[in-house]
């Protein structure tokens, strides 16, 4: 054993020596991966499990021995599920030993640690199942070269300049493939009453397009004054996440956009073939709709002519101006929020094109929101669960953009926080486990404001 350890076994108590000593040429790392010289994701996956990543970042990971000693034990069964809360990295090592795609959000983590170097936690450093588990230097080198190559590949955007190729937040692409017609139809549907049972409510009742497409309540109205359950989220750059609706239930924009109308809390409608009979009523929009879908109307055409619209309503910001090269489009004063931002964990959940939107986070990784929050569970605290009925799944949510976020208050998907200052604080406490100062705060959200973006030229208000 090396003299580090030795000193490191030396601050155990007596009795722990021997387990120490048990567990030392086991836990002391490895080289194996260096046999994957050819292939970089092998050589990630290899790392992750030499270093005992999912020992922690895994659902149902094994307590450590030590897990059952009086105090300890508590802490570390707290540590170990704030670990699962945090990341789970089952999906990721699979994905990297068989080939396949890997998640932006995990991506971001891994990299995080690398750059970081913060796992295992300090307290744990001198536990003998952790001795070794510390990425070295070349394993780092690996990890970043990994990542960055990835991201150039995967997630790098058309627009980003070269020097930002390699950041974990990418400016907007400058479009999305949309049929101009199916577009002016949706645009029309978004804003029409008659997809509601008693034509009160639209789309944009909830999500308007002139206060960042979102209507700044903790829950909307519905028909015959009804509220919802969640906050509703913006619509603008809803077309970037990698699913829709807090709980993940609709895999893209068209599932999305039929679920409001059959909502009996928000819009009412018992079938679309209610719907279809109304719009029917309508000869002139009738016949612009035949022009584009000669098969008429349906629960289909209805929301794929919505969704089209929706991939146009991408918001272009001062952020993806400096991005993409323009160094005076951000002032000093943002980038170092950027910068904070980036330093305190916000971009391992907030990254990619849409800053967010890219996975379901659990709420209160390090502390508990609800309850700190004290006001019951509610079914909308469920997030994933919903969907999965896995308890694991339990108060997961899908991350929202942060793009225009300075405008798409209330926050939270249970809408009850009312500043920006407070969100960013909470996020700092519940999910960081860090207390953000009155300094890091101030750049942070000067950070926040540079994502305020444009729609149609003008800036959103």
């Amino acid at each position: 054993m090396s003299k580090k350890l030795f000193e490191q076994m030396a601050m155990l108590p007596a009795g722990l020596i021997a387990l120490a000593t048990a567990f030392t040429v086991t836990s002391c790392g490895s080289s194996e991966y260096k046999q994957y010289a050819n292939d970089e994701a092998k050589q990630v996956a290899s790392i992750l499990r030499a270093n005992d990543c999912l020992a922690c970042h895994a659902e149902n990971a094994p307590m450590p021995f030590y897990g059952s000693f009086p105090v300890i034990g508590s802490i570390v069964k707290a540590d170990m599920e704030g670990a699962f809360h945090y990341a789970d990295f089952t999906a990721l090592v699979e994905a990297l030993e068989n080939g396949q795609p890997v998640s932006e959000v995990d991506l971001a983590k891994v990299e995080n640690c690398a750059l970081s170097g913060s796992m295992p936690p300090a307290k744990y450093s001198h536990m003998p199942l952790h001795w070794g588990t510390n990425l070295d230097d070349e394993e780092k080198a690996v990890i970043l070269s990994w990542a960055k190559k990835v991201r150039k590949e995967r997630f790098a955007t058309e627009t980003v300049a070269e020097e930002f190729a390699n950041e974990p937040l990418q400016p907007l692409m400058k479009s999305l493939p949309t049929d101009s017609a199916k577009v002016a139809l949706g645009y029309d549907l978004f804003h029409d009453t008659r997809l509601s049972a008693d034509n009160t409510i639209s789309c944009a009742s909830c999500h308007d397009l002139g206060t960042a497409g979102v209507d700044r309540h903790q829950f909307s109205d519905g028909i015959n004054g009804l509220l919802g359950g969640v906050n509703a989220p913006t619509v603008y750059n809803a077309a970037l996440n990698f699913v829709q609706f807090w709980d993940g239930r609709a895999a893209d924009l068209k599932e999305q956009a039929a679920g409001p109308p059959l909502n009996p809390v928000e819009m009412g409608c018992t079938s679309f073939d209610q719907i279809c009979e109304a719009l029917a009523q309508d000869k002139e929009f009738t016949k612009r709709f035949l022009e584009v879908y000669p098969e008429g109307y349906s629960q289909s055409t209805i929301t794929e002519a919505i969704a089209e619209f929706e991939k146009t309503l991408l918001t272009p910001s001062r952020f993806d101006s400096y991005l993409m090269g323009d160094k005076n489009a951000l002032t000093a004063e943002e980038q170092e929020g950027y910068d904070l931002f980036k330093k305190n964990k916000c971009a391992t959940c907030h990254v990619g094109v849409n800053i967010g939107g890219q996975s379901y986070e659990y709420m209160g990784v390090t502390k508990s929101y609800f309850d700190y929050r004290n006001t019951g569970l509610t079914d909308g605290d469920n997030g994933r669960f919903a969907v999965t009925q896995k308890e694991a799944d339990r108060h997961r949510f899908k991350t929202p953009t942060l793009r225009n976020v300075m405008l798409t208050y209330p926050y939270m998907h249970d809408g009850s926080i009312e500043t920006i200052e407070d969100a960013v604080r909470i996020m700092h406490e519940f999910e960081i486990g860090h207390d953000v100062t009155d300094a890091e705060m101030t750049k942070i959200v000067a950070f926040l404001k540079s994502l305020t973006g444009e729609y149609k030229g003008q800036l959103l208000q």
